[in-house]
């Protein structure tokens, strides 16, 4: 760590240690976007400095209604925290939720751009900050409008593959239902609503309960989709299939939708780290891809093509959208001849999003730095 941002570091411990030294956060103003998105700006009453950091939330339900998301971390509340360390703060709803990555792109541009509207403020610089689904929104952002952003900061985020995020969700569910047959109601691209309004009370318990009844078959099963998990710690097996069902049941139907149909197909692919490779492949079910979904996702694709700074923060146990999505990202920058642009942080823990307090203001200090 080299002395600047050792004491950049030192400065956000120091103001958030020391009320009397932080500056005054400001009282929220909302407002709506011609686009439906809902929009929150704040600016400290006392020792702003003179930029704004734009929240780019993560992925929510599409039975979720329109909302500010993701504004509380730990014990701290972003909108506050933001402001303590001196930077104004805003965020959206994005326009719709569910799948959200194309038009939360245009919103977050939009929200940056509406702050001086809405405050009668000029930033000096303007930070994009986002974890997730976020984190993709804010690394398409700064590729895309860099005369907007002066830089960003994309956490846990499927900046790599966005095709290859997708098929992760469908190949568990895939595999979930070889090693668990007849359990869950529909298959990998056919979710029938009894699953999503039963998941909770119905069809999640009966999930961890055959986990729990077969721990071996469910590591199995974890090993063979290539997911996240700590070996014989059953909290991480129970939480890495817990949320990977999750996001499958309340995702698929939307995201199908919004791709104008069924992006995953597995003809041809060969699943290996079973027990039985051959018995797998040979009964496993195959799905051909929808062309047009197919298309669709690629303009939810990264190119690495970077002229502003951007800060990613990963933890490599990462049980819902994978590490792998680093190592993806910074080849397309090397082959963009972008590398010089990225700082990436691996964090080693499990979790999607697992970050402390220490990591993020690591983060934000590196971010700050490499746009000063």
């Amino acid at each position: 760590m080299n002395r600047t941002i050792a004491r950049l570091i030192f400065l956000c411990l120091a103001l958030l240690l020391s009320p009397a030294r932080a500056a005054t956060p400001g009282l929220p103003v909302t407002n709506t976007l011609s686009s439906g998105a809902k929009v929150m700006f704040c600016v400290p009453t006392r020792g702003w400095n003179g930029k704004l950091v734009v929240w780019a939330h993560g992925y929510t339900s599409p039975f979720d209604p329109l909302d500010f998301q993701d504004l509380q971390f730990g014990d701290i509340y972003l909108p506050d925290f933001v402001q303590r360390l001196g930077f104004a703060f805003a965020t959206t709803s994005y326009r719709t939720t569910g799948l959200a990555v194309v038009p939360g792109v245009e919103d977050v541009r939009d929200t940056a751009l509406a702050f001086a509207q809405f405050t009668k403020r000029t930033p000096l610089r303007t930070l994009l900050v986002g974890a997730s689904e976020g984190g993709l929104v804010t690394t398409l952002a700064i590729e895309r409008y860099p005369d907007i952003f002066s830089g960003g900061l994309a956490m846990c985020g499927p900046i790599g593959d966005f095709p290859a995020q997708t098929d992760y969700f469908a190949t568990f569910r895939l595999l979930f239902d070889y090693y668990y047959p007849g359990l869950l109601p529909g298959n990998a691209t056919n979710i029938p609503p009894q699953l999503i309004q039963h998941w909770d009370d119905q069809y999640e318990p009966l999930a961890m309960a055959a986990i729990n009844a077969d721990p071996r078959r469910a590591m199995q099963l974890l090993g063979v989709a290539q997911a996240s998990f700590i070996p014989f710690d059953m909290d991480t097996v129970r939480t890495t299939v817990d949320d990977l069902l999750w996001y499958h049941t309340f995702a698929s139907n939307d995201a199908e939708t919004k791709l104008g149909g069924n992006p995953f197909g597995n003809l041809g692919v060969q699943y290996t780290g079973s027990s039985n490779d051959t018995a797998l492949n040979a009964t496993i079910l195959r799905i051909a891809a929808s062309p047009q979904a197919i298309n669709a996702e690629q303009a939810y694709q990264t190119s690495g093509r970077l002229t502003r700074p951007l800060v990613t923060m990963h933890t490599i146990g990462d049980d819902v959208v994978p590490f792998w999505h680093e190592n993806l990202y910074w080849q397309k920058v090397r082959a963009a001849g972008t590398a010089r642009y990225v700082r990436m942080l691996p964090v080693a823990r499990y979790g999607h999003c697992n970050f402390g307090i220490t990591d993020l203001l690591l983060a934000i200090s590196l971010l700050v730095n490499e746009t000063n």
